[in-house]
Formats: structure tokens, C-alpha cells, sequence
């Protein structure tokens, strides 16, 4: 009983890690609601998609050991987000102005760094984690760029509902102007080598709680 019970607990783990990981990021792609500080938005919601994703993709990843994997979990994060996201439309924002965050490129990397180093999880941890916080801002800005007119419909668009900080306002020239993907990406490449470190201890760890 007690072997049954550990292994479906850390299937519940495995769950568990990629709602929570959808939940934290779930707001991440509307930088351009914060219009007066959208650039600074960008840096530091990068950095925590790719806390979210390494650790969680990597925790997935070495659980099983099989590449392709974290770009599973990169779509069931992708999808939670897309349906999370309904409620932008419920308040009447155009299709082209909702932003979801793009996981899955960033995801099939941390495979193909995994697969390449032939499942060796030390290399993995500086290969897929420099990877990964790399290409996630790069892919992001990509998604931003391509809304139409998000400062118009920001105007256009708001909503008695919103929280005052989420109101867009006139932009300003914020500190990370001039180049959010170049911060992103060079705190991401240093930091989620650490991330993806976490998610390979974490697997270790209720990897050993959960044998029997």
C-alpha cells in the first residue's frame, strides 16, 4: 500500500508543479497593460516564465527520462494559460491583443540539450538552463511585437473592471527601455542554470522519498 501511495503521490507532484507553474505565470504575458512600464514588465516577468518553466519542465524531465517531456509540459502549460486568458475576452479585448506567453520552443530546447547529452542530468542543468533563459525572451518579444496598435487598443479598450495598476496609462521612457530582450536573456542565462539545478533536486528528492 505504501509503495502504491508514494508513486501516485508523486504523479500528484507532477500535476501539482505544472497548474502551480500556470498559476504564477498566468498574468506574465500582459506586459503591455502596464504601458508606462512595459519594457521593465517584459525583464522581469522573462525571468519569472523561466523560473516556472526550467523548474517545473526539468522536475518533469528527469522524473521520467524520456526527451520531449518538457515540451509536454510546455503545452499543458501553454494550454492552462490559453483558456486562463478566456477572461480577457470576456471583458471584450480584441483576439490580437491578448498575449500568452511562449513556452513551447524554449521547452523542445531544454529536450534537445537533454537528448544530446545523452540523458546526463550535469549537463543538462548549465546546457538546458542557459538555453532556456536565452531563447524564452527572445520568443517572447517575438509574441509581443506582433499585436496591433497596443498602445491604441489599450485605450480603446479599458475596462471599469481592471485594477487601477492594471489601467493602461500614458507610457513614459521607463529604465529597461531600450533593451528588454538583452536583460531577459542575460538573466536568464545566468539564473536558470539554477532553476533547472532546482528542478533535478527536486526530483531527487521525492524521487528517494517515494522508493521503496
Amino acid at each position: 500500500l505504501m509503495v502504491w501511495l508514494r508513486r501516485c503521490t508523486h504523479y500528484l507532484f507532477i500535476v501539482v508543479v505544472a497548474v502551480n507553474s500556470t498559476l504564477l505565470t498566468i498574468n506574465a504575458g500582459d506586459y503591455i497593460f502596464y504601458t508606462d512600464w512595459a519594457w521593465t514588465s517584459f525583464t522581469v516577468f522573462s525571468i519569472s516564465q523561466t523560473l516556472m518553466l526550467a523548474v517545473g519542465a526539468t522536475y518533469y524531465l528527469t522524473f521520467t527520462g524520456v526527451p520531449g517531456t518538457a515540451t509536454y509540459y510546455g503545452l499543458i502549460m501553454t494550454v492552462y494559460t490559453w483558456v486562463a486568458k478566456g477572461a480577457w475576452f470576456a471583458l471584450g479585448y480584441p483576439y490580437d491583443f491578448i498575449v500568452t506567453p511562449i513556452w513551447l520552443p524554449s521547452a523542445m530546447l531544454l529536450d534537445l540539450a537533454y537528448w544530446a547529452a545523452k540523458r546526463n542530468k550535469h549537463s543538462l542543468i548549465p546546457f538546458g538552463g542557459v538555453l532556456v533563459g536565452m531563447s524564452l525572451p527572445l520568443f517572447n518579444m517575438v509574441n509581443l511585437i506582433t499585436v496591433a496598435d497596443p498602445l491604441e487598443t489599450a485605450f480603446k479598450y479599458p475596462r471599469p473592471t481592471l485594477p487601477p495598476y492594471m489601467t493602461p496609462i500614458e507610457p513614459q521612457v521607463g529604465k529597461f527601455y531600450n533593451s528588454p530582450v538583452a536583460l531577459g536573456a542575460g538573466a536568464g542565462a545566468v539564473l536558470s542554470v539554477t532553476f533547472t539545478a532546482l528542478g533535478c533536486k527536486l526530483n531527487t528528492w521525492t524521487y528517494r522519498w517515494m522508493a521503496a
